[in-house]
């Protein structure tokens, strides 16, 4: 189960050390990035956005370029690969060489769904397109800042096989990726910078080109809180610029005091309502496929209850990780979130009472259940400061909560109720 969680969660760059899988970053559309590049001085090329086919045709009269770019906005990668649902009309990305035909293409990408290898089959909505300038491109490269536990700090990364799936360029090829630990008090060096060129094979007329956009997009991701600044494709053109041509980028939640700006850029249209209820109230909620929903408090505590459930033949529908606030209120906010889930038949509560006691949260338990009014059964696992308090409260309420003594009881129990709901439910 921890390598479902793993592979599903944090697929990382090509084996670099994870970020926690509970911290929920935010994403920006890619139009959104170029903005934010623009603003630091990073060279992107010409670009609008536009939500509907008519502000396509209108975009592209506005722009005097031979041919132009058509990209659906969607937090995926493969657009250029993918395939609309409705209509079967092949390419998130599309080259028009006017604005007819960039018309005729924004007609069948808006309002429909994209799937790409990095979606499901029900695929993504494109909701809006950016039209950009086509350059005129000499080489594809990869270049990525983010942050390295290993190293302690920032890292630049660089390959001069751009364009493609960085994780196939590590496993297929891995000596065509350089690694540049970075000196957060001092930034890329020169002596870095001139090893960056020459590992992406620059000619060296343009190492002062380089040198720019590398500092550029080093004091991007610093001033901005990023945890990731991915460009790719990096590229070069045929008359000797170099342009950020994709971006991605990651910023983590504890930058928002700083970074209010970037954040009010977030597109909730894409987010599962309850991951963004749950983030509200300072908690971390991701959806998974199955039919049990997990409430827990810390990240280990996470990943040993999915782990444990998977053992014993359960299905996480879910998990909610209330963290180090696991208070009444909390408590009640979460069991509504998970509760929500339509595909839930049994709800697993697995916490340790460390900062907030065990009573304490007991009678959150108890309150939320008369308060949300359950019709699923519910196994409580607590342990931690007046546990026995905890457990004599549950058990003494006449609520149907069923109390587990340790996690490996506390799953048995869980998948047992799933399956003594799901038979009573077909009789």
């Amino acid at each position: 189960m921890l390598q479902l969680i793993k592979s599903r969660f944090q697929k990382s760059l090509f084996n670099l050390p994870k970020f926690s899988i509970l911290k929920r970053n935010l994403n920006l559309h890619e139009w959104q990035s170029k903005t934010l590049m623009q603003k630091h001085d990073v060279a992107v090329e010409s670009f609008k956005v536009a939500d509907s086919a008519q502000g396509v045709y209108k975009a592209i009269k506005g722009m005097d370029y031979p041919s132009y770019v058509i990209k659906s906005q969607i937090f995926a990668g493969g657009r250029g690969r993918g395939r609309f649902v409705e209509n079967g009309f092949q390419g998130g990305v599309r080259f028009a060489k006017d604005a007819e035909e960039g018309y005729k293409f924004a007609k069948k990408m808006l309002g429909n769904h994209l799937v790409t290898k990095q979606t499901d089959e029900k695929g993504k909505l494109v909701r809006s397109v950016m039209i950009s300038q086509c350059m005129n491109i000499k080489r594809e490269l990869y270049f990525a800042v983010l942050m390295d536990r290993v190293s302690q700090g920032p890292m630049i990364i660089v390959s001069p096989k751009g364009g493609t799936s960085i994780e196939e360029v590590a496993e297929e090829t891995p000596d065509l990726i350089a690694r540049f630990p970075i000196d957060v008090d001092i930034g890329p060096t020169m002596e870095q910078k001139k090893k960056i060129a020459e590992f992406l094979e620059f000619n060296k007329s343009l190492f002062p080109k380089v040198s720019k956009e590398v500092q550029a997009l080093y004091d991007l991701f610093i001033a901005t809180d990023s945890s990731l600044v991915e460009i790719n494709p990096f590229a070069e053109t045929k008359e000797g610029d170099i342009f950020s041509l994709d971006a991605k980028f990651n910023f983590d939640d504890n930058a928002f005091f700083r970074q209010k700006e970037i954040f009010e850029m977030a597109d909730k249209s894409d987010e599962d309502p309850r991951e963004t209820e749950a983030t509200k109230m300072g908690s971390s909620y991701v959806g998974l496929d199955g039919n049990i929903g997990c409430m827990v408090n810390g990240a280990g505590l996470a990943m040993a209850t999915l782990d444990v459930l998977k053992m014993y033949g359960g299905e996480p529908a879910n998990f909610l990780d209330l963290g180090g606030g696991a208070s009444k209120t909390v408590v009640i906010k979460a069991f509504k979130i998970l509760a929500s889930h339509p595909n839930v038949k049994t709800i697993l509560v697995n916490i340790f009472g460390g900062i907030v006691r065990c009573d304490m949260i007991a009678n959150g338990i108890l309150d939320a259940v008369k308060e949300v009014g359950l019709d699923v059964p519910l196994v409580v696992r607590l342990a931690g400061t007046n546990v026995e308090k905890g457990i004599k409260l549950m058990n003494d309420s006449g609520l149907p909560i069923i109390t587990a003594s340790n996690l490996g009881d506390a799953a048995r129990k869980a998948v047992k109720t799933v399956k003594s709901f799901v038979k009573k439910k077909l009789m």
